[in-house]
């Protein structure tokens, strides 16, 4: 671990986690996992609504695509986008050079107990970076305090997970023969933020109003043939393959062949999704 801000006991193991092997592999596959979720990404922006003038938040930022955006769309405004992967982090620096966008910033550390100045942003956004809070109630009231009154919270979340083919192929593909490795809807995980109820419940004991939920449908992209997606899919699941038999193991990349070629279209390798798309306000 290489941070030296604060992380709350309840992150650790998200510490471990992104700031260690999978933040790796997301730091070398950025543009996939930028690809794999365009669809949703303009969509998510606009409903940011962010203005010229806008002081932007981003949690869990990863590469920084979104912050660079949101700070594109303020020319007189800022953006600051913040994770717990330092390699994310320092690509999303890099990249921000690269591109020249000179109104954004990248920190790493934890949004749940990070001191963000009081009443500072106009918006928070989070492309699929929110789901994964030790306390959820903790960071999301930790969020509401770095935004201004009448400030605005913006996040895309994963719906539940039978309404994500890409998600429920790919586990029950790597599960043969065992119980599919559902992720929880009640602690960290792509899931976290699935429950409607549980999203109302949380953000309004963290001090948000006006929540609304909306749901979208779009494709999702995972590689321009079934061996470029399998290398890629195969990589990110790697865990899930390591404490089986070399029989049982070929047999689930074999499914997960088997359903990649299934899944090949002209336009690549695409699975079906689902996501909320979540607006808030700090009263």
């Amino acid at each position: 671990m290489s941070t030296t801000q604060p992380v709350d006991p309840t992150n650790a193991v998200q510490l471990d986690n992104w700031d260690g092997e999978s933040g790796a592999f997301w730091a070398e596959h950025a543009d996939r996992f930028d690809e794999g979720v365009a669809a949703y990404h303009g969509q998510f922006l606009s409903a940011a609504a962010i203005d010229e003038t806008s002081t932007v938040l981003d949690v869990g930022c990863g590469s920084g695509q979104a912050t660079r955006d949101a700070a594109r769309r303020a020319p007189g405004g800022s953006a600051l986008g913040v994770d717990l992967s330092s390699r994310l982090v320092d690509l999303a620096r890099r990249r921000a050079a690269s591109e020249q966008v000179p109104n954004v910033t990248f920190q790493q550390a934890d949004a749940q107990v990070h001191p963000f100045p009081e009443a500072a942003f106009d918006v928070a956004i989070s492309r699929h970076g929110s789901m994964f809070f030790g306390d959820p109630v903790a960071a999301f009231s930790n969020i509401a305090r770095a935004l201004r009154p009448g400030g605005r919270l913006v996040l895309l979340t994963w719906q539940p997970f039978d309404r994500n083919e890409w998600l429920n192929a790919f586990l029950t593909a790597l599960s043969p023969g065992r119980q599919v490795p559902v992720p929880p809807s009640d602690g960290p995980s792509p899931l976290a933020l699935s429950d409607p109820a549980r999203v109302r419940s949380l953000l309004g004991a963290a001090g948000f109003s006006e929540v609304g939920m909306q749901g979208l449908s779009e494709p999702m992209y995972f590689g321009s043939d079934p061996e470029d997606a399998f290398r890629f899919v195969a990589g990110q699941r790697a865990g899930m393959l390591r404490d089986l038999d070399p029989d049982t193991q070929a047999l689930a990349l074999d499914n997960l062949r088997a359903s990649l070629a299934d899944h090949h279209t002209e336009r690549g390798v695409r699975y079906d999704s689902a996501a909320w798309l979540i607006e808030a306000r700090r009263p």
